[in-house]
């Protein structure tokens, strides 16, 4: 219980500070000048909440081409689950990876083997911190170009290093049947018979990852698609940068979306990256000289284009939990 406090209090204290810090920021710029500037995207902000699809149905497709053919679910299928995966990593604060969870539990749902949807989720995160690192020093590169500015540089490389350190440990370890290990642990931490299956299911667990590792077309496919995704997510900052009355340049907008989700992904604890993602599109901004309230007219139109993608997948998601849950209750009628 006192560990279950202690992450409900950081979770707390860390959307505190990024809500103070979003207040200061919005503050500083003007918060009559923000308000007139997203008024004036107007059209903008249903376009880029539905472009934001395209990036959704082509992760879609990554994760998609991890399964093997005798297992692999329909796309439209991975389409939705995805969808919703994305509404609850980005809108639940203390779910930032509760989402590919959810959409690994209803890809099992819904006819996947249990140990082949876990796994192809494990599989496709692993991979999309490698491509998101190649996609960030992508954006780094096309920033130093354009502006010459070198101050990212070093920040950026050694997040970079990091970040990837980190994906080749986890790939590693998964290599080395690292959910056996955890089975083992928590088996002899509980002394329980009835925990024992933990063992025997992250042997399972185990044994399918490192069989999708080895489908390397798979791999190769997803690593294709995934790039292709973030990059096509750059389409989003395009479309809002136009409908702000700013000149736009699609490497100023991959420049600026690379940036910014780095920046996102680094802040992963604060929920919503409230404040840090407000941060990020200004300090990037000013680089690319987009004024400061208009930077941060972006960033709220990223917000009010999650709420309007993610609310409808979550509601979606609830219909679907609460069915399964009244089929399972309600008796069923014998002949």
């Amino acid at each position: 219980m006192k560990a279950r406090w202690k992450i409900k209090l950081t979770i707390y204290l860390l959307g505190f500070g990024g809500a103070a810090l979003f207040t200061v920021l919005l503050i500083r710029q003007g918060a009559t000048s923000v308000g007139t500037a997203v008024a004036t995207a107007g059209w903008g902000i249903a376009a880029v909440a539905a472009f934001h699809f395209v990036p959704i149905f082509l992760d879609a497709i990554a994760w998609w081409v991890l399964f093997p053919r005798e297992q692999r679910p329909r796309w439209q299928s991975l389409l939705w689950m995805r969808w919703i995966g994305e509404a609850i990593s980005n809108l639940v604060p203390s779910a930032a990876v509760g989402g590919d969870i959810v959409r690994a539990r209803l890809a099992a749902i819904h006819g996947a083997p249990m140990a082949t949807a876990a796994a192809s989720v494990i599989v496709d995160i692993t991979l999309g911190i490698f491509t998101q690192v190649a996609f960030t020093l992508l954006g780094l590169a096309l920033l130093v170009s354009a502006t010459g500015h070198g101050s990212l540089v070093r920040p950026t490389l050694i997040g970079a290093l990091l970040g990837v350190a980190a994906a080749l440990g986890f790939f590693f370890a998964q290599r080395l049947g690292i959910f056996r290990f955890v089975g083992v642990v928590v088996t002899r931490l509980v002394k329980a018979p009835e925990w024992q299956s933990l063992v025997e299911h992250g042997e399972t667990l185990d044994r399918t990852v490192r069989t999708l590792y080895t489908r390397r077309r798979g791999m190769a496919a997803c690593c294709a698609w995934t790039i292709v995704s973030l990059v096509s997510s750059s389409g989003e900052i395009w479309i809002a940068l136009r409908a702000l009355g700013m000149p736009a340049t699609f490497t100023n907008a991959l420049i600026l979306q690379s940036m910014v989700m780095t920046v996102r992904s680094a802040a992963f604890p604060v929920p919503g990256a409230l404040g840090v993602q407000e941060s990020g599109y200004l300090f990037v901004g000013n680089l690319l000289g987009i004024p400061g309230e208009t930077a941060f007219a972006i960033s709220l139109i990223a917000r009010v284009r999650d709420l309007a993608v993610g609310i409808p997948a979550l509601l979606t998601w609830q219909i679907i939990e609460g069915r399964r849950l009244w089929r399972a209750r309600t008796p069923r009628v014998s002949g």
